[in-house]
């Protein structure tokens, strides 16, 4: 279990001031960003990329997210605290873990095993308590459903319908759509039982969101 120190809670001061001036204004997102201890999920050789303004590679061919994409996503949420959250791709965990400073109803599921593993191990030690799943996000969690918002981490080459059928009335979907090398962030949403609206953002690189709704469908 690594240590935050007043060091760390400096850097994080720094990155949030960061994100406001790139213009992200949602004080509970600078506050949850401000509070998640990002270097927790970098080994303590690479500390100072921990508070850098960058996505980082974190095996299995994914990514950490770059802080300001965390923040930006999660502002489009217009997240409140009493949402029920799907979050499409677990990672790391960063990303769950600052929609937990929000809302403690967040549902989270992964595709990668390994990456799935050791983010469950990553909450248990830390006791965090997201719903965790291992399976095709791109299909959503219908068990479970429905949501008030979904938030999905991996470009998709559109909108998966299994998401959106999934949300309540009036409810958010965010979601990188586009080409593997560039996705327009979208945020539909559910105005009725099969009406929908849809705002378009600023353009992102994500890994490809994989599964029979996503890119492709290996095995799991």
């Amino acid at each position: 279990m690594q240590t935050d120190l007043y060091k760390h809670k400096g850097m994080r001061r720094a990155l949030v001031k960061q994100l406001r001036d790139k213009g992200i204004r949602d004080e509970r997102v600078l506050a949850a960003i401000e509070t998640v201890p990002r270097h927790f999920f970098f080994d303590k050789a690479f500390l100072e990329q921990a508070y850098q303004d960058k996505a980082f590679p974190i095996g299995e061919g994914q990514t950490i997210s770059q802080p300001y994409t965390v923040a930006f996503q999660t502002e489009l949420l217009r997240l409140q605290p009493t949402d029920k959250v799907l979050e499409i791709g677990t990672g790391s965990g960063y990303q769950c873990c600052v929609l937990l400073q929000i809302t403690p109803k967040v549902y989270t599921i992964e595709y990668n095993k390994p990456l799935y593993n050791k983010a469950v191990k990553f909450f248990r030690t830390y006791g965090l308590f997201p719903h965790t799943f291992h399976g095709d996000g791109s299909l959503g969690l219908p068990a479970h459903a429905p949501y008030d918002k979904i938030i999905v981490t991996a470009g998709a080459p559109g909108v998966p319908k299994t998401l959106v059928s999934q949300l309540t009335i009036g409810g958010i979907l965010v979601i990188p759509v586009g080409g593997e090398s560039s996705q327009k962030m979208l945020r539909i949403t559910r105005t009725g039982e099969n009406e929908f609206s849809q705002e378009a953002f600023s353009d992102f690189k994500f890994v490809p969101l994989l599964g029979k709704s996503g890119w492709d469908n290996p095995a799991l």
